[in-house]
């Protein structure tokens, strides 16, 4: 899985824009976000979003209550990630 497409998440609680994704995912798979970072930051593999047909690179930012995802697309940072689905709980 060297490119994956993210089309769902789970935050808690789901409707608080405040708090953090607890985990990404697709049809197939589902990982936590500490392992989403650690693979990013790794470099063994890369993880986008698809908004409209536009593709928004999922990248590490180091914010002041530590590390975080957010995509990027269109030269800036932007929240495609807190638009997406529920994923199922597996």
């Amino acid at each position: 899985m060297p490119d994956a497409q993210v089309t769902c998440i789970n935050k808690m609680p789901r409707n608080n824009p405040y708090e953090g994704i607890t985990h990404l995912g697709a049809a197939s798979w589902r990982w936590t976000r500490e392992q989403v970072i650690a693979s990013i930051e790794a470099k063994t593999n890369t993880f986008y979003t698809l908004v409209a047909g536009n593709r928004g690179d999922i990248g590490v930012v180091d914010g002041p209550n530590g590390k975080y995802l957010r995509t990027y697309a269109d030269g800036k940072w932007n929240d495609n990630l807190l638009s997406l689905p529920e994923c199922s709980q597996r």
